[in-house]
């Protein structure tokens, strides 16, 4: 028997490929879609919550336009309605993105600028991070990853989480593109770099990790009565 897919489905779906930009997860996983309703007539209204009360307001700038922008881009969808709940600045960053405001007019004499290198900046992350996921699951089938390009890494979820986040910042990720390279220039990373080059990796990974342990527990316990993280969605 085949499955109906609703427009509810397609909206978590969309609101799946938004990510916390700090953890590199979906929202969806982390629990931080706490309600997801779509009317017969396409009218969608999503809420999102975060672990804290202070949480950083650019993250969370970041995650609500995002999920904005992923629902309306669907076809089927007529109203879009996305909101931050129990938040310290929810207000402000509500109005900005329901006006489609960035976020230097949403928190006019606040702001430093805009948030694209924010952004860069934590993709660059993931890419370290991803590196370090491709390459221990190289060293654990006795493959040396120093030298290797990408078209000798055997095709696995991890390798295309990295090369879909090198794309993203324009690095080399073709078959014969270097598998270490440097996430801000792209270039290859020689035999004499490769040391450093992994155990900041490492660590990226580590402290990435960290920290998603951490907000997912402090999500739990801020909604424990709902069960933060299950899928309670309304």
């Amino acid at each position: 028997m085949t499955a109906v897919v609703t427009e509810r489905d397609r909206v978590l779906d969309a609101l799946g490929a938004v990510r916390d930009p700090e953890l590199d997860e979906p929202i969806t996983t982390l629990g931080f879609v706490s309600t997801c309703v779509v009317s017969a007539a396409g009218d969608a209204v999503v809420r999102l919550r975060l672990p804290t009360y202070f949480c950083a307001p650019n993250f969370a700038f970041l995650m609500v336009a995002d999920a904005y922008d992923a629902v309306a881009a669907l076809p089927h969808v007529r109203t879009v309605d996305v909101a931050l709940e129990d938040h310290f600045a929810a207000t402000q960053i509500n109005a900005g993105v329901s006006a489609r405001a960035g976020f230097v007019q949403t928190f006019a004499g606040e702001a430093a600028g805009e948030l694209d290198e924010l952004r860069r900046t934590f993709v660059r992350k993931s890419v370290l991070a991803g590196t370090d996921v491709v390459c221990r699951e190289l060293v654990a089938v006795g493959i040396e990853p120093v030298g290797c390009v990408v078209g000798d890494v055997p095709a696995t979820a991890a390798l295309e989480r990295l090369l879909r986040r090198r794309a993203e910042l324009g690095l080399p990720a073709g078959p014969d593109a270097p598998l270490l390279v440097d996430v801000e220039t792209g270039a290859p990373i020689g035999p004499g770099e490769a040391a450093r080059h992994l155990g900041l990796a490492r660590l990226t990974r580590t402290g990435i990790e960290a920290n998603t342990g951490i907000c997912r527990g402090m999500l739990r316990h801020r909604y424990a009565a709902t069960g933060a993280g299950e899928e309670e969605l309304g």
